[in-house]
């Protein structure tokens, strides 16, 4: 399919440029790699809200149950060749049941790990508010301005995260991978893929096994599907979640 901008360029070519343009984007659609972007399945933590982390909580019955049917809608929708999960035991539960309908083995890859929420980690935001107030309302009111005490800043996880999303696209040209992360790291992704900046880090939103899909070549994306979780309608509802 031609973008707009390539129709719009069309009646000011040259003729014989024509043939050459259409081939070159024809070529760059097929180099682009298509990222299916999914948040892991829920766990105790999201049920209290925790700053969790890089702290390995694993899937509840119900995270479990929210894997197997996010892995069921990939399945009937795209063709993965290659997945890639964050360390978590969380994110990697959630990757595998991505990956038995397609008899895929999960790669971990450090990169796609959840902010370092450093001496937050583990506390409820009214255990946080105790000891570092005024950092936690900085936090939820201009969080790229922040560095949590021990931990990450945006920009660095921002850093992280889009070089690695880049290298992936860029080693599965023209393929279709699936990246399992967290909330965090995952909205840092989309706020890269849109252009936008870390201030807008609480505009997105990322529900558990949500998915999001964006095509990737050569460090220009194109996003097409973000934080959907209509194949979870089936499941019997959990309380709200953070």
């Amino acid at each position: 399919m031609l973008s707009m901008v390539s129709l719009e360029a069309a009646p000011f070519l040259d003729p014989s440029r024509m043939g050459a343009v259409l081939s070159e984007q024809r070529e760059k659609e097929h180099q682009m790699t298509n990222v299916i972007l999914v948040r892991h399945g829920q766990t105790a933590w999201n049920r209290e809200e925790r700053f969790r982390g890089r702290a390995d909580i694993p899937l509840d019955e119900y995270g479990m149950r929210q894997a197997e049917a996010t892995g069921r809608r990939i399945a009937a929708e795209w063709l993965p060749t290659t997945i890639y999960s964050s360390p978590l035991s969380r994110a990697v539960k959630t990757a595998e049941a991505i990956a038995n309908p397609f008899n895929l083995t999960v790669n971990t890859h450090t990169g796609l790990v959840d902010i370092d929420y450093g001496d937050w980690q583990g506390l409820s935001p009214d255990e946080v508010r105790q000891k570092w107030s005024s950092t936690l309302d900085g936090w939820y009111n201009a969080p790229h301005l922040i560095r949590i005490p021990g931990g990450e800043t945006l920009d660095d996880l921002r850093k992280r995260a889009m070089e690695t999303v880049s290298s992936l696209a860029s080693q599965h040209s023209s393929e279709t991978i699936v990246l399992v992360g967290h909330t965090v790291i995952n909205r840092i992704i989309l706020l890269g893929v849109l252009g936008l900046g870390n201030e807008r880090f609480w505009y997105i939103k990322q529900e558990t096994c949500a998915i999001n899909t964006f095509e990737a070549h050569d460090g220009q994306f194109i996003l097409s599907l973000m934080n959907e979780t209509s194949h979870l309608l089936s499941l019997s509802m959990p309380l709200h979640l953070p």
